[in-house]
């Protein structure tokens, strides 16, 4: 039962990320009012274990330990697919050519990108260091918000 209603949570969002994905346009993340936090996982069409780990383990991070700032728009996730021509400009913005994972941080309009990438390969099949990692650099990406 628990499996089911991960899964279901999990094509949610997955299903609302990609749409938001594909409509935003670098100027809309640039002039939203207020700081948050973007989380952008990257990927191609064809993916490994590891690439589809690292987005289920982010999901997992973000629902576990961010649920009020994802509901509150604090923390934002979008899963951007590099090779959907919808997504050519926020891909080139981030110089994304396959799987990244990346903190984009707004603080009054400005923004801040921390490359995760390194990161999330090296620890995108061990769920415990990823979440911890991740929770880790997210926290410290809020503070400074």
């Amino acid at each position: 039962m628990k499996t089911i209603k991960f899964l279901a949570v999990l094509a949610i969002i997955y299903t609302l990320s990609s749409c938001n994905g594909q409509t935003k346009t670098s100027n809309e993340i640039v002039n939203q009012e207020g700081s948050k936090i973007e989380v952008l996982d990257f990927h191609s069409t064809h993916r490994c274990m590891t690439c589809k780990a690292i987005e289920a383990n982010t999901e997992y991070t973000l629902n576990t330990y961010f649920i009020t700032e994802l509901n509150n728009n604090t923390i934002t996730f979008q899963v951007i697919n590099v090779d959907d021509k919808a997504n050519e400009k926020i891909a080139e913005k981030f110089e994304a050519a396959g799987t990244a994972l990346m903190l984009n941080v707004i603080k009054n309009g400005e923004e801040q990108t921390i490359d995760l990438t390194d990161f999330a390969f090296m620890n995108g099949t061990n769920q415990a260091a990823f979440s911890k990692g991740l929770q880790a650099k997210i926290a410290s990406a809020l503070k400074t918000l």
